[in-house]
């Protein structure tokens, strides 16, 4: 959700058609590579620690979860299933062309070079997914060169929402699923737009780094100020 307004922020585009590669393969991997292609993006790369794999068609998510969590097997078997799919053993995800990067697995896995390749294959946005799986200079190499970057600290904000909104539905005995996916994109855009106004407001429009920490460092200091802390 952040992700999507975000690319429709800065670039005035929406994700339908656009082509992602998804870092990694767990459970915040095939959630993002669940809601890209919701969005109507397609997902053509994910990855282990092991290779990435590619498939053109775009990955098929129900796969990937199917090896992962059933099989306990590395990406690699993604080819037993899909014939069409290539794999690269110990391979680079962001060496392949997208438009879309989500890096979803590991800190620091995004380093300058990786930046570079990706500004140079015509990646508009990257939106994290892990906690700091870019670099300081990485990130540097995006602001530098327009790449909307939405940094991890807005998708862990959402993590701690899905999981109060997975604990409200699972009291409701699993009703209620709708309304927990409705709040979510709520609660998304509302942290997409305090980011992005923050920014602004320090003269760095876009600049969802710095939106990010104001404004969360500004949410903690009111929060103190009503208990009587400060």
């Amino acid at each position: 959700f952040f992700c999507e307004e975000m690319v429709r922020a800065v670039h005035g585009e929406e994700l339908k058609d656009k082509v992602a590669v998804v870092s990694g393969s767990g459970n915040v991997a095939t959630y993002a590579m669940e809601k890209l292609k919701v969005i109507g993006a397609k997902v053509i790369a994910c990855s282990d620690s092991s290779g990435v794999i590619i498939d053109r068609n775009g990955i098929d998510v129900d796969t990937v979860i199917h090896i992962k969590e059933k099989e306990r097997a590395r990406i690699k078997t993604y080819l037993d299933f899909h014939r069409d799919a290539e794999y690269i053993d110990k391979g680079n995800i962001w060496e392949i062309p997208c438009d879309i990067a989500m890096p979803c697995a590991t800190q620091n896995e995004l380093q300058e070079d990786d930046a570079r390749t990706l500004v140079k294959n015509g990646c508009i946005a990257v939106c994290e997914g892990a906690n700091m799986p870019s670099t300081p200079a990485a990130i540097r190499v995006f602001h530098e060169h327009g790449v909307a970057f939405g940094p991890g600290k807005a998708a862990n904000a959402g993590g701690v929402a899905s999981s109060a909104l997975e604990m409200q539905h699972n009291a409701t005995h699993g009703s209620g699923f709708e309304y927990s996916e409705e709040r979510l994109h709520e609660i998304m855009n509302h942290i997409h737009r305090a980011c992005c106004e923050t920014a602004a407001e320090f003269g760095r429009p876009h600049d969802y780094v710095l939106g990010a920490n104001i404004a969360g460092f500004r949410k903690v200091a009111n929060a103190m100020i009503a208990f009587g802390y400060i």
